[in-house]
């Protein structure tokens, strides 16, 4: 696959666009701030304009940001500390939608797009909240990837499992990278992981299984048994799925008991 920020970004983008969870997320925010009438806007629209007004702006703010965010973050996070790279996607996405705001507020309420004042003001309320919801995500994950250190027996790759969609949560069969993303896979389906293999494995502490290629791990209860296809090394899993083994891990593999020596 193309591995380049701009795919990764539509990649995210259309995660996002089809997440029920979203939407419900984003519609309740715009009906909140449409029924306050924030910024002044309840002293200038009446109520149906400014619940589609507000509407409208969530929408567009939080996906058009989340595409700029994950654009810049993946082209900076080779060259800047991940922070630092964090901290400027998400000033980027404050200037974009500093941008997207003052054109709706242009056809709205005739404000100029080239009036200092304005932009500035914009810029120094969304800017902010860009850098703060930027951090808030960076903080969350930074909580996910946390032991728990409560007495309680954690459950194997928990944090790990916490990442995705509740429906989709259960024992962990394998995990495969493909471009920054982890797909990993329950026999309840699979969902794809922004980060690296080598994060999620460490995740998957816990969990009886071994890594088989660059690209794929697998836990050693899924492994239905060894096959070849074309003289290739291959592991069948339960639930049907082949895993290619490659060169490097044909030891560690047999060490494990999955294929006969």
């Amino acid at each position: 696959m193309t591995d380049t920020p701009l795919h990764l970004a539509k990649r995210e983008l259309q995660r996002l666009l089809t997440s029920p969870k979203v939407w419900i997320g984003v519609l309740a925010v715009g009906l909140i701030a449409g029924l306050s009438g924030p910024f002044g806007t309840i002293d200038h629209l009446s109520p149906l304009p400014r619940l589609i007004y507000w509407i409208l702006l969530s929408a567009s703010a939080f996906f058009i940001g989340s595409g700029v965010g994950t654009f810049a973050h993946c082209a900076l996070r080779p060259r800047l500390p991940d922070l630092v790279a964090t901290l400027v996607a998400g000033l980027c996405v404050g200037i974009v939608l500093t941008a997207i705001l003052a054109a709706i507020n242009r056809e709205i309420f005739g404000i100029s797009p080239l009036d200092p004042e304005h932009l500035l003001g914009t810029f120094a309320n969304v800017g902010v909240i860009s850098l703060i919801v930027t951090l808030a995500f960076v903080a969350f994950d930074r909580l996910d990837e946390t032991p728990d250190d409560t007495p309680q027996t954690p459950r194997p790759a928990d944090a790990l499992l916490r990442r995705l969609p509740p429906e989709k949560r259960g024992p962990l069969l394998s995990l495969s990278a493909t471009d920054h993303y982890v797909e990993v896979t329950t026999p309840n389906g699979s969902d794809l992981v922004l980060m690296r293999l080598s994060d999620a494995i460490e995740l998957a502490t816990g969990v009886d299984g071994l890594q088989v290629h660059r690209s794929h791990w697998v836990a050693r209860a899924a492994v239905a048994g060894p096959r070849r296809e074309n003289g290739r090394l291959m592991l069948r899993l339960t639930d049907g799925r082949d895993i290619p083994v490659s060169r490097t891990y044909v030891s560690a593999v047999k060490d494990a008991g999955l294929i006969p020596e």
